[in-house]
């Protein structure tokens, strides 16, 4: 079963930045969108960002428009977040997930996502 691996979370102050990684072990996953996730505790997990196979399919949530940028490279079978101007509200447990999705039908929601990473935590300080 293909599994995915998040890094690079961690603790920064407000108007900070951090870069999470996810890797995945089963090759480039062609043919899968993959997704940012974020979750607080008590509350349902949040979709973020997401990414096409072809990466010229991209959505994000309107609260990190213009401070995330999610990219992929396939060749090395990674998927990056570039998290810029973080605020206090950012702090959560994020995933990165997975799932079959031809490029033109974007998924956005967890529930459409079949594969996920364990989470990385990220705080921010305020």
């Amino acid at each position: 079963q293909a599994q995915l691996a998040e890094s690079g979370g961690g603790q920064v102050q407000a108007g900070g930045s951090l870069t999470l990684s996810c890797t995945t072990s089963d090759g480039p996953f062609k043919g899968y969108a993959m997704a940012w996730f974020r979750q607080v505790p008590g509350k349902e997990r949040e979709s973020v960002a997401a990414i096409a196979w072809t990466g010229l399919s991209i959505w994000y949530t309107d609260s990190v428009k213009g401070r995330f940028t999610i990219s992929r490279d396939v060749a090395a079978n990674m998927m990056t977040l570039q998290m810029n101007n973080l605020l206090p509200e950012d702090t959560a447990v994020y995933y990165c997930a997975a799932t079959f999705a031809v490029p033109t039908k974007l998924p956005t929601s967890a529930y459409q996502y079949h594969y996920w990473g364990q989470g990385t935590q990220v705080t921010v300080s305020s």
